[in-house]
């Protein structure tokens, strides 16, 4: 695939994601937000619920258009995105969730260094909750919630990126030893997804064992960040950890699984900071990781596109890479919020999740087609 036909492909997932889904939010002027699902229903549309973190990854992959195309409507596009998460989160930055907030960290960072939004405020409340959400006396990490002792990889791997990106990056160190000392599964190579904070026992607790592709994206992308030829520790653990991915989580290069809700975005995750690794990882060993990660984001990609179909000259992407899409309809059962968690749409290409998705696929692709 040429440098051509990649960008062709990201700016078809971007235009069917901004047509489908984008809208002003309350309609009030200059603000955009991704309804929910497609078709939409007059909730969705009104945007009486919304999924903070979706809307941030929405906003990253925004930014990754506009460093592709360097288009003034795409810059505008990011803009109207950013006020209109600021608007509908009721002009706060913050809510009851680390990992919502380290992903929105990421999004506002990329969008000020590329596309110049004023977000210095925002970056700073973001960066002081996240430092000081660090526990200590639990042995490290920090939590899920902003309430509760639930240690996962979901809140440091993004948290610990965007720590280093503001600077503090003794407490992103920190974060990377913490991730492969209390959840790194020596049997596979990969990370696990949490565990239950002890502070009786700060090395204990209920270890959560399930394997979530995005967990591995996050860590992949932490050490990435961290990785130099001073620090050799973290190219080897970020080569590690792509190889596993590549072992125990593709089928011909080929990232496996997938779904709707938030499980939309996990393979679309994982390709991103794959895709990071194969631009920037450094250290000793890393010429091959980097071709490993390239060679995992260039397949899943290219599995992405030929699953699409269309509605209306727009194409959809389906939420398993390994197989074609299926066309969502508005009597599909919607997707819904339970346990702090979205479970996905009975049909989940109807999700926005799904969507965002394998835009961010097309987009990572396009990276490392360009470079």
């Amino acid at each position: 695939m040429t440098v051509v036909e990649w960008n062709q492909r990201a700016a078809a997932a971007q235009a069917a994601v901004v047509e489908r889904h984008l809208r002003p939010v309350w309609g009030v002027p200059a603000t955009r937000l991704g309804t929910p699902a497609y078709p939409a229903s007059r909730r969705d549309a009104l945007f009486v619920s919304w999924n903070y973190w979706w809307q941030a990854h929405l906003l990253d992959v925004a930014v990754d258009a506009y460093v592709r195309d360097g288009a003034p409507s795409t810059r505008k596009l990011v803009l109207r995105i950013a006020r209109g998460h600021r608007l509908r989160n009721l002009l706060r930055v913050t809510n009851s969730y680390y990992d919502d907030m380290a992903w929105m960290g990421l999004a506002l960072e990329r969008a000020q260094r590329h596309a110049g939004l004023n977000a210095s405020r925002r970056l700073r409340v973001l960066r002081d909750e996240l430092y000081d959400a660090w526990v200590p006396e639990a042995g490290g990490g920090i939590t899920w919630r902003t309430k509760g002792l639930f240690l996962n990889a979901p809140a440091n791997g993004p948290a610990g990126i965007f720590l280093a990106r503001m600077g503090r990056f003794e407490r992103a160190e920190e974060t990377s030893d913490w991730l492969h000392r209390r959840l790194l599964d020596p049997a596979t190579g990969l990370i696990d997804d949490g565990v239950d904070g002890d502070y009786a026992d700060p090395e204990g607790g209920k270890r959560y064992p399930e394997k979530y592709s995005y967990n591995q994206g996050v860590t992949i992308g932490l050490d990435t960040e961290l990785s130099s030829d001073l620090a050799p520790r973290h190219a080897a653990r970020a080569a590690a950890l792509i190889a596993a991915v590549a072992e125990h989580m593709t089928d011909g290069g080929v990232v496996t699984g997938g779904g709707g809700g938030d499980g939309g975005l996990f393979n679309g995750i994982l390709i991103r900071y794959l895709a990071l690794a194969a631009l920037q990882l450094r250290g000793p060993g890393a010429d091959d990781a980097r071709e490993a990660a390239a060679e995992i984001v260039l397949a899943s990609a290219e599995a992405a596109w030929h699953g699409t179909r269309e509605i209306d000259g727009r194409v959809i992407f389906s939420a398993d890479w390994t197989r074609d899409a299926r066309i969502p309809g508005s009597t599909d059962t919607p997707a819904y919020f339970t346990g702090g968690t979205v479970r996905g749409s009975s049909t989940p290409e109807r999700d926005l999740s799904v969507q965002i998705g394998g835009w961010m696929a097309m987009e990572a692709a396009a990276a490392l087609a360009r470079n």
